[in-house]
């Protein structure tokens, strides 16, 4: 038997908030706020986007560890916060995501019209998110009723490893039965998110205003002024830059083109591992 390489993509590998529901991915970073607040420890908006895209609670290890954090913490309760006590948050952040997931569960503007182009193309439709399955569930239930659909879906903690790892996007692949991970495109709006990708061997595609990075919701998109607009990429694009995204474009509104050019690539026998 020979290896052929793969003409055309099979799978396109979606993350959740803030590249198919929530634009602006506001649902999880409110609510880390909210968590560390109810032990008396200020975490801003800002501190909390930092390691959006990992599993939830090494969301949480990651803020502890910041040392601004810390410090908060250790005022707070004497010492700086061991995992019992990354856990105690945790365990306080899961009933508020889910009491208030519902808040952030519109689709992206553009999302359903992209899906349904990709399924015409015979592209399948995988996703995972660093939701927990308890959250998940109640997301894509949600999702289901504004018309979303997707085949397969895997929670962080149905896998080994969360993001940036790359166990729940090839997950996917085995649930999807794709016979390459070469004909796969991860998309996604944070950087575990991207690298989850790149060490699968999948193509992947940064959303640069749709989510955690940019921070806005739709109508603050939609405002900003060119020169502005022209300013938040250029910042967001250097925070990607590391992760080695193949491609880089606002919302999935853009995917379509991303999607040709890559069957094109495939075609010409080019790999995601070389580019």
């Amino acid at each position: 038997m020979n290896y052929n390489n793969p003409t055309q993509l099979q799978a396109a590998i979606l993350d959740w908030a803030g590249t198919v529901v929530d634009f602006g991915s506001f649902a999880p970073t409110q609510i880390f706020v909210e968590a560390f607040a109810e032990f008396d420890v200020q975490v801003s908006i800002e501190e909390a986007r930092g390691p959006m895209g990992m599993g939830k609670w090494d969301h949480i290890r990651t803020l502890c560890d910041q040392p601004q954090v810390a410090e908060r913490y250790r005022k707070a309760f004497g010492r700086t916060p061991t995992d019992d006590d990354v856990t105690a948050i945790y365990n306080r952040f899961m009933p508020l995501q889910i009491e208030k997931i519902a808040e952030h569960s519109a689709l992206i503007p553009g999302a359903l019209e992209t899906i349904a182009n990709l399924r015409q193309q015979g592209i399948k439709i995988g996703s995972c998110s660093g939701y927990p399955k308890q959250v998940m569930d109640k997301v894509v239930a949600l999702a289901a009723t504004n018309g979303y659909i997707a085949d397969h879906v895997v929670a962080t903690d149905e896998v080994p490893n969360g993001r940036p790892w790359p166990a729940q996007a090839l997950a996917n692949v085995i649930a999807l039965g794709i016979d390459d991970v070469a004909a796969c495109v991860k998309i996604d709006d944070t950087v575990p998110g991207i690298l989850e990708g790149r060490r699968a061997g999948m193509w992947t595609v940064a959303l640069t205003c749709s989510g955690n990075a940019l921070g806005l919701d739709y109508e603050g998109y939609r405002a900003l002024g060119s020169d502005a607009l022209a300013s938040e990429r250029k910042r967001i694009h250097a925070l990607f830059e590391g992760s080695r995204p193949h491609y880089m474009i606002d919302t999935i509104s853009d995917l379509p083109e991303v999607i040709a050019d890559i069957n094109k690539r495939l075609a010409n026998g080019e790999m995601p591992q070389n580019g």
